[in-house]
């Protein structure tokens, strides 16, 4: 294979990790028509079927499987290669896009991405704020902030921080509601809960109390309103402990509850540790978060 077209493996690989002919076009910034006939001819040289053809899209087969891993170094090495040689290893410049819950994009990130693009101006910065876990393997977003870690073994995951939980409400609230002394108290107060999301069900589950979701008397699966109704004084709500105690607008209460913590990790994709500007967001972000006392709330 002296003449190989390495382009075949680069429209292979955008194939293999989009799962379709359309969005690795669109990658790519190329034609339908000249990645089928790329992956044609890698199938034909190699002698094998590299994917399945189904009617939504392209599932690889044992042999496309086998050639992934193969073909994700042959990426990283190239990328590698051309910083080295275009000098472009010295320049954090582009975009990156950056996945994050509501509450973390709205009560985290606004500081922290201000002080990543004073630092690096030639970054610019786009913010996936959902509380859907968006996928790196198809370039949803560059890096994420869950707080799960994820299971694809393709992401490079790092742990960055032990987020504790409180509870928190309004003292316009608490003015005329009922005693609230124990764990047991919140049985009897209003409780801001989640809409389709069971999140907090299951935290009433694990403490002994079987609720349904007509129990809470204002649902919403909108992090951010949910937030805004505790600070309004619709009821008690629940957040991570630092940003629950930044606001000026509710107290914590029962700071004894037994909530368990969250755990933040950052993850990226391994191809894209090879790219300057992901590398330099990413372990900005890694920093800025790990120095917040999220563990502690202050």
């Amino acid at each position: 294979m002296d003449d190989f077209d390495w382009n075949l493996i680069k429209s292979f690989l955008a194939v293999a990790e989009t799962g379709s002919l359309s969005a690795a076009a669109r990658r790519l910034k190329a034609s339908q028509p000249t990645l089928g006939r790329h992956v044609t001819e890698l199938e034909d040289r190699l002698g094998v079927t590299l994917f399945e053809r189904i009617p939504r899209g392209m599932i690889l087969t044992d042999a496309g499987s086998a050639l992934l891993d193969h073909a994700r170094r042959i990426a990283a090495d190239t990328a590698a290669l051309s910083m080295t040689a275009t000098g472009a290893s010295q320049e954090v410049a582009g975009t990156v896009r950056i996945a994050a819950s509501q509450i973390v994009a709205h009560l985290l990130l606004p500081d922290i991405v201000t002080a990543l693009r004073r630092a690096e101006p030639g970054l610019q910065v786009e913010i996936v704020a959902s509380n859907q876990i968006q996928n790196l393997l198809t370039r949803d977003a560059d890096i994420a902030i869950r707080m799960t870690e994820p299971a694809q073994a393709e992401l490079i995951s790092k742990k960055i921080a032990v987020v504790a939980m409180g509870a928190f409400a309004s003292p316009s609230y608490l003015e005329n509601a009922p005693p609230l002394q124990a764990p047991e108290d919140l049985l009897h107060h209003a409780i801001v809960g989640y809409d389709r999301d069971d999140l907090i069900i299951q935290g009433f589950q694990a403490m002994g109390w079987k609720l349904t979701r007509d129990f809470f008397p204002v649902r919403t699966d909108d992090q951010v309103l949910h937030w805004r109704m505790v600070e309004a004084g619709a009821g008690i709500g629940f957040n991570q402990l630092y940003a629950g105690l930044q606001s000026p607008r509710v107290v914590r209460i029962l700071p004894d509850l037994p909530l368990p913590p969250l755990h933040m990790h950052l993850a990226v994709h391994r191809e894209l540790r090879t790219s300057l500007r992901i590398r330099r967001a990413y372990d900005f972000l890694a920093a800025a978060l790990s120095a917040l006392p999220l563990a502690t709330g202050a």
